[in-house]
């Protein structure tokens, strides 16, 4: 059309030309609207989902457990006697050393004790010392046949009984003096002042608590294990010790003790985990959450899921595969058959190969064939 109206143009009058003008804007129109003819394409809907990759596992299995930490030791002390507290040499927090004397009670009666004592075993042994030599000369009485056979029997019988209460009265002795050195309380070794019950002037009967200690070079973690794990573990395994209270720090360790019976009235079973480095930063008392590393006794390989990525329904049940599609993904629904599961997640015995990509949220509110994006590309993003 454009190359006729040149031709008119180029030998028209006035009028041509304006016919040739018109011409143009009509044929312009019809190029643009030729242009327009196509529709935009449809904006897909992309549903945020959270995936994880499919893996397997192998011999081994990750376990966790929680507890808290305590000292290597923690214990509390008494007197074994009673009396009244003179002196309390400790503070709250303070460390002691081996054999310092931590507090003390008023030693006055146990000294006059031992006295007593001191002055039983001198009187014994006079009597002794009398019973003996009389006895002898007895002895050469009956010999020179001037003392009758009854006679030496009752110096000999004397002799005896002296010698037995000059054993008795050193016993009582000892005694005394264990009475007196038990108004010293004395750290058993270097620890630690982590409580104290009593003050000065205080009357204390014995056994009653007066200082706890907490001793040792580095903390342990104490937890409980359930029967069906306790029989994989054992002493020297190593640990993840993980404290919240250090920001999830995690510090290495190893069991150190593992328990034969269930510990109160639960079925689980105590287990002690000592923390081997970073000691210094971690306080008896504190939450604390300890990873083993156990051989199950399945040796081939197998793949666990989480428990959220598997749905149920009347048809069984089953995963959705998150297929890629350019810049997102296309959810895929799969029938899986399940096996055991536990705490770590459930077993899928057919359905899904390592490697493949499902979705672990909101799969209930899933359909097949629909788009979606992952979260964890999102937040990849603004980190």
């Amino acid at each position: 059309m454009i190359v006729t109206a040149f031709r008119v143009r180029k030998r028209g009058t006035g009028l041509n030309k304006k016919l040739i003008l018109l011409a143009n804007i009509v044929a312009l129109s019809l190029a643009a609207g030729g242009c327009d003819r196509s529709e935009p394409e449809p904006v897909v809907e992309l549903r945020p989902v959270r995936s994880t990759v499919v893996t397997t596992s192998g011999a081994e299995s990750v376990y966790s457990f929680s507890g808290s930490t305590r000292a290597e030791l923690d214990s509390t002390l008494s007197f074994r006697v009673a009396g009244n507290i003179t002196e309390n040499l400790v503070d709250l927090g303070q460390k002691v050393e081996a054999g310092e004397l931590l507090s003390r009670i008023d030693p006055k009666d146990y000294q006059v004790q031992q006295q007593e004592a001191l002055a039983g075993l001198a009187q014994a042994n006079a009597e002794l010392r009398n019973a003996e030599a009389s006895y002898e000369r007895t002895r050469g009485l009956y010999e020179n046949r001037n003392a009758s056979k009854a006679d030496l029997d009752v110096a000999r019988a004397a002799s005896d009984s002296a010698r037995a209460r000059v054993r008795a009265s050193n016993q009582q002795l000892e005694a005394a003096q264990l009475q007196l050195s038990y108004t010293r309380l004395l750290a058993p070794q270097a620890c630690s002042v982590a409580e104290l019950f009593a003050i000065e002037n205080e009357n204390v009967s014995p056994g009653q608590p007066v200082v706890r200690l907490t001793c040792g070079n580095c903390a342990e973690a104490a937890v409980t294990v359930p029967e069906t794990v306790i029989g994989s573990i054992s002493n020297g395994m190593n640990a993840e010790i993980i404290i919240s209270a250090l920001g999830n720090q995690v510090f290495a360790g190893v069991v150190k003790e593992v328990g034969v019976a269930p510990s109160g009235a639960s079925s689980a079973f105590p287990v002690i985990v000592s923390i081997i480095e970073g000691c210094d930063q971690v306080r008896a008392g504190m939450a604390a959450d300890v990873r083993i590393t156990v051989a199950t006794a399945d040796p081939h390989t197998k793949i666990l899921v989480p428990l959220v990525a598997v749905g149920e329904d009347r048809e069984g049940h089953y995963v959705f595969v998150l297929e890629e599609n350019g810049d997102h993904y296309v959810a895929q629904r799969r029938t899986v058959q399940t096996g055991d599961f536990d705490r770590s997640g459930i077993e899928i015995i057919t359905g899904l190969i390592a490697g493949e990509q499902i979705a672990t949220a909101g799969v209930r509110r899933l359909a097949s064939g629909q788009h979606v994006r992952l979260l964890d590309e999102d937040q990849d993003r603004q980190q």
